[in-house]
């Protein structure tokens, strides 16, 4: 995999961040991956893995100085991402979860709320991002969730669905709508719930067909009371808060993606070199070198450009949601396609639970479909060539 290697080594890390990317993946390889199959056939939350990774101290990373974290690049933060994907792509998305709800505090939040919140994550905390609800998936203006202002608290009622760590995080940033405010988009505000707030509580993990070791539910808010100091932002500064803290995620969710896609790509090659047909490997086929080809390169470019956009955020860009869109878009489609032909390259082994392409492959899918499906991304990326 001499190629992959050099583009490893074009990301630029610094000494401290190389250090720490190799302890991750010693962690990945030896402890996280050989867990990875249980976890799936259960559906059982690694709280196993989640103590490692905290023993590591990875929350850190993304966490400024300032609050007891290490403030590292994002670039690292990225690879940090697939090589825990790689290893298992439902402890990826737990721990890459934290950076989705937490970012939008480190960047936008006041002081009084970095202090309250930032402390806690370095030391292990679990966050979610929540916006997704029944009627308000790919247009999060639809959502119905309402805060209504009392004194010096915040009432909160209604509900969300398909949220990641749902009944495992210690606190959850919320989108909802401001009682006070008509203005549908302007009207959408954002606030941080912690999970003992009376009236907040997690529904039923859903079962799903990939990620089964990630707890997914819905979340309800009873007239939950929550400290009006818990604002990020102002009334109504909700929506551009969601977007900017979107372009963050859907790169981590690429490096989530091309995690599974690089595993797959590895077992493939590795099956395929050992396995025999007609008194040959599989691998001397003429039809699978095409297969092999356009797998290799595909991944080597869209790692290409997962490094490029964690390089304009790390140079402090701003204007980049186009360069996520694309790099969201292209890197699921690409973990999907790649499992399918990993699957493909098994034959029937592929088929059954023995070999982990099974699993990649319905880990796969659901990264076509959150953070945006990609029909919305495609749409997205198209619309930025339109002249005003």
């Amino acid at each position: 995999m001499k190629v992959f290697a050099q583009l490893d080594d074009t990301i630029r890390l610094n000494e401290e961040e190389s250090l720490l990317l190799d302890s991750v993946r010693t962690l990945a390889r030896e402890k996280i991956a050989p867990r990875a199959e249980g976890h799936d056939r259960d559906g059982s939350f690694p709280w196993d893995n989640v103590s490692d990774i905290n023993a590591l101290g990875l929350n850190a990373m993304f966490i400024p100085e300032a609050y007891g974290g290490a403030g590292l690049s994002y670039c690292v933060y990225l690879a940090c991402v697939r090589e825990i994907s790689k290893a298992c792509a439902s402890t990826g998305v737990i721990w890459a979860t934290n950076f989705h709800a937490m970012k939008p505090v480190i960047d936008l939040g006041s002081e009084a709320l970095r202090r309250k919140f930032l402390p806690r994550m370095t030391e292990g905390a679990l966050a979610s991002l929540c916006i997704t609800e029944p009627n308000a998936g790919s247009d999060a203006t639809g959502m119905q969730t309402r805060f209504t202002p009392d004194g010096d608290a915040i009432v909160v009622s209604g509900g969300k669905t398909f949220i990641t760590n749902g009944g495992a995080s210690d606190f959850y940033l919320v989108f909802g709508k401001w009682s006070e405010i008509d203005d549908p988009r302007g009207a959408i505000t954002a606030l941080i719930i912690e999970k003992d707030t009376p009236g907040f509580s997690a529904t039923t993990p859903e079962d799903k067909m990939g990620l089964r070791a990630s707890s997914t539910s819905g979340l309800v808010f009873d007239d939950c009371r929550v400290p009006m100091e818990n604002l990020l932002g102002k009334p109504g500064d909700g929506l551009p808060i969601l977007l900017a803290s979107l372009n963050k995620s859907r790169p981590s969710v690429a490096a989530h993606a091309l995690g599974i896609a690089r595993a797959a790509f590895e077992d493939g090659v590795a099956y395929i070199n050992q396995r025999s047909q007609s008194g040959r490997r599989i691998v001397e086929f003429q039809g699978i070198q095409f297969m092999l080809a356009d797998m290799a390169t595909d991944l080597a470019m869209c790692e290409n450009w997962l490094w490029h956009v964690g390089r304009l955020v790390d140079g402090g860009a701003e204007d980049f949601g186009v360069e996520a869109s694309m790099l969201k878009m292209r890197a699921s489609d690409l973990a999907m396609r790649i499992a399918t032909d990993a699957v493909q390259f098994h034959g029937g082994y592929g088929y059954i639970k023995e070999y982990r392409v099974e699993r990649l492959m319905r880990d796969a899918k659901v990264t076509q479909i959150w953070e945006g499906t990609n029909q919305v991304h495609r749409q997205l990326i198209g619309r930025s060539f339109l002249e005003k």
